[in-house]
């Protein structure tokens, strides 16, 4: 199946963390597809948003412990994606 810029950015990332870093680094962070690679994150983002980015960095967020009722069982695992612009660039996320 091919992969289209829809499929790997889920959706954007906007906590207080975050919306410092967009005003003071122009730096956005997504919730992005565990299968996506820096290469296709860069390229969905600039399709999507008509942007140049700079850089992007991922991480992956392990999921936490949660009890449903007497089971132990776990959150899924997500991927973050922290993607730096270009300085003439800007996203209007919040």
């Amino acid at each position: 199946m091919p992969r289209t810029a829809y499929h790997v950015i889920k959706k954007p990332l906007v906590t207080e963390k975050t919306s410092v870093a967009m005003q003071d680094d122009n730096t956005y962070t997504f919730i992005v597809d565990r299968l996506a690679n820096k290469v296709q994150i860069r390229q969905a983002v600039e399709e999507l948003f008509s942007v140049k980015v700079q850089s992007v960095r991922t991480l992956i967020r392990k999921g936490k412990p949660r009890r449903v009722r007497q089971q132990w069982t776990s959150m899924s695992d997500t991927k973050r994606a922290i993607v730096k612009l270009h300085p003439d660039h800007k996203l209007d996320l919040v």
